[in-house]
């Protein structure tokens, strides 16, 4: 009897073991050979962590298999990865940098790079040998005035008009392909008791904005002169976003979009959540959420096409993004600028693209192959596409946007709006 419960015992202490090692290893990244015993020459002598936004399973995934394999490459290495979801990141990475206690590598934004660079706390990345793999568009993105280069994207971003095919079939509509096919299209939902349009708090309005105001720039390859004048202080932001701002007030006003209710949805969360009943036709966000919504399950069929925006066509709105910054002040700078260009090998680029729903960087890379997102493609091919957080404009735009989209959805006085976001601007160029 006592030689039964002793078994019984060690087997559930085996058990409790086993599973405490896999919710370790599913919640870090964890590379293989750490199970196994080391001597003292395999031993990692360099322990480097990496900060970053990326907090969906799906995606952490992805970043463990190229963390691995790194590590596999240089075994005198211990790479930790952390991570914290959405604008709070942000928040944290800066708070970090404001302590001195930076992470070795970490992902940056537009606006925290503006910031960063002139704090000095990016290191220059222009001497790795993936630089000239990138395309020309994400060249100039990324290199300064002086050639520097202090952040590189790992994937382009699109931003586009998600579209219920069933539901339009269902109603006898289809997807719009100009600014009057797409209020048409509305109108007429809208008139069914349907608020058409699912937006979120945070990037529906903004790229809206920046689609409708900054694409008669790059459709006559104007933008570099005109943000020119913009950091100098001699325009003013709202001579350019206006007709964006007015066309998404009209949305506002018209039921399009209930602007209360957006004022309190979170981007990929609360809006993908409404969106999945299938009540609405159409959703603004970000394309990288199309295999996380299909994996919902929402029991009908979709795609997503740039926002119908003009009146002969549509707009792609794109962004350089899962930017990697290497800390400038670490003591393992060299390790860690290693992990970057292992993580731009093209290889790695198409998984962690693909997995997200997204395009490639580089000349040669290839976009996701998410069905989905196939409208998406020709837009970017062909130049129909506007940076929503363009390199050359020296004022956080992603941030300004932000705020008066909120200050929109709110119902505040349009002109006070735009009054707010040029007085924002020219305090920032100021510094």
């Amino acid at each position: 009897m006592h030689r039964k419960w002793g078994l019984t015992i060690c087997f559930c202490v085996v058990c409790a073991i086993g599973i405490f090692v896999a919710l370790i290893s599913l919640k870090w990244p964890v590379r293989e050979s750490i199970v196994h015993n080391y001597d003292e020459k395999n031993i990692p002598s360099i322990e480097i962590s990496f900060f970053g936004n990326k907090y969906e399973p799906e995606n952490v995934e992805v970043l463990e298999e190229i963390i691995t394999g790194f590590m596999q490459e240089r075994p005198d290495v211990s790479l930790s990865y952390e991570s914290i979801k959405g604008t709070d990141y942000y928040e944290a990475l800066v708070k970090r940098a404001k302590a001195g206690k930076i992470n070795d590598i970490f992902m940056v934004d537009h606006d925290t790079s503006l910031v960063f660079t002139r704090e000095g706390l990016l290191a220059d990345l222009s001497s790795l040998s993936a630089v000239n793999d990138f395309s020309d568009g994400m060249l100039s993105q990324m290199r300064e005035a002086d050639e520097r280069i202090y952040w590189v994207p790992t994937s382009v971003f699109a931003f586009g008009l998600y579209c219920n095919i069933d539901l339009l079939e269902t109603h006898h509509q289809r997807i719009p392909r100009n600014l009057r096919e797409f209020e048409a299209v509305c109108s007429y939902f809208v008139g069914q008791g349907i608020t058409p349009i699912i937006a979120n708090n945070d990037i529906s309005i903004k790229t809206l904005v920046i689609a409708k105001g900054f694409y008669p720039l790059y459709r006559g390859g104007k933008q570099r002169e005109a943000f020119d004048r913009l950091n100098r202080g001699e325009e003013r932001l709202c001579a350019y976003l206006r007709p964006g701002l007015v066309l998404a007030r009209r949305f506002c006003e018209r039921g399009y979009i209930d602007a209360g209710k957006a004022l309190k949805t979170k981007k990929t969360s609360h809006d993908l959540l409404e969106y999945a009943k299938g009540k609405a036709p159409f959703m603004l966000t970000g394309a990288w959420a199309a295999e996380r919504f299909k994996s919902m399950e929402p029991g009908f069929s979709f795609t997503i096409v740039p926002y119908p925006v003009l009146d002969e066509g549509a707009v792609l709105v794109i962004n350089p993004d899962t930017r990697l910054g290497v800390n400038a002040r670490g003591k393992n700078r060299e390790a860690a600028t290693a992990f970057v260009s292992y993580f731009l090998r093209p290889g790695n680029l198409q998984k962690f693209d693909d997995n997200q729903s997204s395009f490639c960087p580089l000349k040669k890379g290839h976009p996701s192959s998410v069905r989905e997102i196939a409208p998406l493609v020709e837009s970017y091919h062909t130049g129909t596409a506007v940076i929503g957080s363009d390199s050359l404009l020296d004022f956080p735009i992603w941030e300004t946007m932000t705020e008066a989209s909120k200050r929109l959805l709110a119902g505040d006085d349009l002109e006070q709006i735009m009054i707010w976001m040029d007085a924002a601007v020219l305090k920032e160029c100021a510094k």
